[in-house]
């Protein structure tokens, strides 16, 4: 057995020749002994590229022909190729080394070529193999006939690659998913890539098209090329057909052009740009055409419709300039209300620009931000639309003050303007303080203090539909102060073989009188009573309102844990302690003095049941104003989804935040075999007058259908899906849609 270094005059081969002709009692006590045959270790590495690492289970060296035989788990190691076989040959004349059974190869970069039989160089660089096979170490394996390495750049001719495994589970022989078959075929692991000539690609074994002057990157780092087509059909485009050119333009920079193509209006350009660097990342993605469309609500034909270019620009990016300072941003417009429905890019209904720049460190936060918002929603007028700009947020924490806790101190600005609207410009500064006890009784006691001092001034007041938004026009001024202590009584101890907590919990609040409607109202529109906000400070989301009422409010929290279940559930009310009307509206829950009841309550059972229910009980005869309900019940790759929500508030109202409505929402997916699925979704409107009273809905109206099939395995991703839509907005008409979906993975792109 050798293991040894060789200079290329390969003088160290002659002495371990000699070294093995002067121990043949030691070689023959091995042979005679029974244990198993020892092979021989890894190469050493060399110190220099003019050196061999070598090791094997013999050596013979012809000294007439100049040959060096090596037998028996040979290994050749040399400027980071390394060669494993059963028999190498060395002629030191013509420096050819034959390697022999169960040959291979792994270069400096990781490929590893198999073969039966190679004639190399003794740089190990060069040569040729015969029924070559070569596993591309970034995934991937190419097969051939006959196959060269030149310059380490593979030539194979007669050759297929796949990017799929060649054995199931059990280690079995399987044939891939999918597989290229070429003519000839050249890898150059310095470029990553490999190119074809004269291929055609097999799926499921069936030849489809053929794909000449194919080429595409290996590896992670991926490479300029075509990318997989799209093909799509829908009511308002006919046929569609994407195909997508990818653009490496750096390690840390590319594009992707994508012209779609389309049998019912003119073709349309999409194009994305992402770039990375070292403090952040940015993407720009827009599309644009030329077209006709329809107003928002028009039955006109399309024939007379406007014509002019439609596009969207989609952009967004980060900058850290420090370990506490970041910029971040992001542009998003379209040229119409309908281009992003009509081209099925987005089903949003409105889009928002920002900017901002916040530092965040322990103990600080202050947050500098704008945006705007253009809205794609019938009915609604761009120029009520707000645009804020700034919004300053600094909030600072002081721990253990005087009386212990916890100090925050909050300073606050907003600006907001509309270009047929009221504006708004709001300062506050404010502070909260928080202490928390345990007492002896195991009670968790928690005491709360707020001061804040708010300055408004806001214009052009009349515009606002809603008076209690509006609020007085010029300047205005208003005081808030808040007390509050809330306790929760946690019972913990063993039951059903789990852990059972049940606590009890009170909250008082007290606040005087506070101006409130003489303010304007922009962040704080949108309230409803849920066990979110059941013992929030103040049950509004924003800051332009205050819940000004004195009161207490009490619930029970309930949780068990099991091995494989877990339950956790809330329950709660409020009472008003003070006789003064409440300023929040009706329907909301809280505009008597007693509140309505509000509950959650979460189940789930091991990874296949997963189970929220929220819920709102009218105080008076428990008729529920508010039912939802989300459910999750399945596998991974076999389940039903299950969406419910009813609002029915009882309440007739102008306020768009206090509309009512249901609606039910379904999916599902089955896994019939190891790698088919089918899958569905669907949403239905089943508002109807008993929610609105001035709806025209019948009460099961669809709105949107999904049904497909998948295939997914380890190297190909193929469905198709059947969307149905049952809206019109403008020239977005309702119809039916089909999209193929074909994906092969491991190629680079």
């Amino acid at each position: 057995m050798q293991n040894a270094l060789f200079s290329l005059s390969f003088r160290a081969a002659l002495l371990g020749t000699a070294a093995l002709g002067a121990a043949p009692d030691l070689l023959a006590q091995q042979l005679n002994e029974p244990a198993a045959p020892i092979s021989a270790p890894d190469a050493p590495t060399p110190e220099n590229d003019d050196q061999i690492g070598f090791a094997a289970d013999a050596l013979q060296y012809d000294s007439n022909s100049e040959v060096v035989t090596a037998n028996g788990n040979v290994q050749l190691l040399r400027e980071g190729n390394r060669l494993r076989a059963d028999k190498v040959l060395w002629d030191r004349t013509s420096g050819k080394v034959e390697a022999q059974g169960n040959v291979s190869i792994i270069d400096a970069d990781g490929n590893v070529a198999y073969g039966d039989r190679f004639d190399v160089t003794d740089t190990l660089k060069d040569g040729a193999v015969d029924n070559m096979l070569l596993v591309l170490q970034s995934g991937g394996r190419l097969a051939s006939v006959k196959g060269t390495r030149v310059n380490g750049v593979y030539t194979l001719n007669r050759a297929t690659y796949t990017g799929c495994a060649v054995e199931d589970s059990d280690g079995c022989p399987k044939e891939p998913t999918w597989q290229i078959n070429a003519i000839k075929v050249v890898y150059d692991p310095t470029r990553e890539r490999v190119t074809y000539t004269n291929a055609n690609i097999e799926l499921f074994g069936l030849p489809l098209i053929p794909l000449p002057g194919l080429s595409h990157p290996v590896g992670e780092g991926g490479g300029s090329g075509l990318l997989v087509p799209n093909l799509r059909y829908d009511r308002n485009n006919g046929f569609e057909a994407a195909l997508p050119y990818y653009f490496k333009l750096a390690p840390n920079r590319d594009v992707t052009i994508t012209p779609h193509v389309y049998t019912g209006v003119l073709p349309m350009l999409e194009a994305n740009y992402r770039h990375l660097y070292d403090r952040g990342a940015y993407t720009v993605t827009g599309y644009a055409t030329y077209g006709r469309r329809l107003g928002i609500g028009s039955d006109a034909v399309s024939t007379n419709a406007e014509k002019d270019i439609r596009g969207y620009i989609d952009a967004s990016g980060k900058m850290q300039l420090s370990p506490e300072w970041s910029l971040d941003g992001s542009i998003r417009l379209a040229t119409d209300r309908t281009f992003l429905r009509r081209y099925d890019i987005s089903r949003e209904d409105r889009l928002r620009s920002t900017i901002g720049a916040q530092r965040i460190d322990d103990k600080s936060y202050l947050s500098i931000r704008g945006w705007a918002v253009q809205t794609l929603r019938q009915g609604d007028s761009q120029g009520q639309t707000p645009i804020a700009l700034p919004l300053i947020d600094y909030r600072r924490r002081i721990a253990d003050p005087l009386l212990g806790g916890v100090l925050q101190l909050q300073a606050n600005t907003l600006a907001i303007t509309r270009t047929h609207g009221q504006d708004t410009q709001r300062a506050f500064v404010g502070a909260e303080w928080n202490l928390r006890k345990l007492t002896g009784l195991g009670q968790e006691v928690t005491f709360t203090g707020y001061l804040r001092g708010d300055v408004y001034h806001s214009s052009d007041n009349a515009l606002t539909s809603v008076v209690s938004y509006a609020g007085d026009p010029g300047w205005q001024s208003r005081g808030i102060a808040a007390a509050a202590i809330d306790m929760r009584w946690p019972f913990m101890g063993e039951a059903f073989g789990g852990v059972q907590r049940i606590a009890p919990r009170v909250q008082i609040v007290a606040s005087p009188k506070i101006a409130n409607l003489s303010l304007p109202n922009e962040d704080a529109r949108a309230v409803d009573l849920e066990d979110s906000n059941l013992f929030a400070l103040n049950r509004f989301a924003g800051y332009d309102r205050f819940e000004d009422s004195s009161r207490i409010t009490y619930g029970l929290e309930y949780s068990l844990d099991l091995p494989n279940f877990s339950l956790q559930s809330i329950v709660g009310q409020s009472y008003r302690l003070d006789s003064r009307e409440s300023i929040l509206p009706d329907g909301t829950g809280l505009s008597d003095r007693t509140s309505d009841i509000v509950g959650r309550t979460t189940v789930r059972y091991k990874d296949f049941i997963a189970l929220t229910h929220r819920y709102r009980l009218d105080k008076d005869n428990l008729s529920v104003r508010r039912n939802e309900i989300d459910t999750t019940i399945g596998s991974k790759n076999t389940y039903v989804m299950a969406g419910y929500l009813r609002l029915n508030r009882n309440v007739i109202s102008g306020l768009e935040d206090l509309q009512d409505r249901e609606e039910i929402r379904l999916g599902a997916r089955a896994q019939f075999a190891r790698f088919w699925s089918v899958f569905g979704s669907t949403v239905i409107d089943l508002t109807d007058t008993r929610e609105d009273p001035i709806s025209e809905a019948d009460g099961f109206e669809p709105v949107r259908h999904r049904l497909g099939f998948a295939y997914e395995d380890d190297c190909l991703t193929l469905g198709f899906t059947w969307v149905r839509s049952y809206q019109t907005n403008g020239d977005a008409r309702k119809g039916n849609g089909f999209q193929l979906r074909l994906a092969f993975r491991n190629i680079g792109i």
